[in-house]
Order: structure tokens, then sequence, then C-alpha cells
């Protein structure tokens, strides 16, 4: 896969964690999409700080200031409305691709 669809992959991933779960840490954004996907999926955040920077930049995720239920400051995240389209985007892109993918394993 070439490098922008793995990135596409995981803003997919992020935005709909967000719009499942709402305002959400960085963190708790992680736990939901290892919980999700049965421990299959673990994002680095390495990988998830700069996603979550450049979705912020391009107007689909905005992001404050709160406190955690720990009592300690982080930064939270939620979806726009921008990040909604997005996000039905990203579906329906995942979707073709991977409809193009099980083409290709069929083809004998």
């Amino acid at each position: 896969m070439a490098k922008n669809e793995l990135q596409g992959s995981l803003d997919l991933l992020v935005l709909k964690t967000l719009a499942q779960m709402g305002e959400l840490h960085g963190y708790g954004i992680v736990l939901h999409i290892q919980r999700a996907s049965d421990e299959l999926l673990s994002v680095e955040e390495g990988s998830l700080y700069p996603a979550l920077h450049r979705m912020e930049q391009s107007g689909w995720i905005r992001a404050g200031w709160k406190m955690t239920e720990s009592n300690r400051k982080a930064r939270y995240y939620r979806l726009t409305a921008a990040g909604r389209k997005q996000l039905l985007e990203a579906e329906q892109g995942f979707e073709q691709l991977v409809k193009g993918i099980r083409a290709v394993l069929r083809y004998a």
C-alpha cells in the first residue's frame, strides 16, 4: 500500500473513533482503536500525534485542554462538521479499496 493510503487508514480510524466515542484525548483514541479491533491494531504515539495535528490543521477535528479523570491536563479532540464529511468520504474510499483487493484475491 502507498504511504498516503496507510495515512488515510489512520485518519479513518481516528475520525471513526471520535464519531463513535465523542471527545477523547490521544491515549483514549489509542485505547479505543486497540479494544475495538480486538487488539489487532495498535497506533503508535509517533504516528498518532502528527496525524491529529494534521487533521486539526485540515479542520476535521478541534482540540482543547481539559482535565482527565485522574486530574491531569490533556488535550481532548472532537470531530467537526468537516470531519464528519471527511469520515464519510474516507469510509467510501476504504470500501472501494477493500472491494478492489477482494477482486484481486479472487482472480485466479
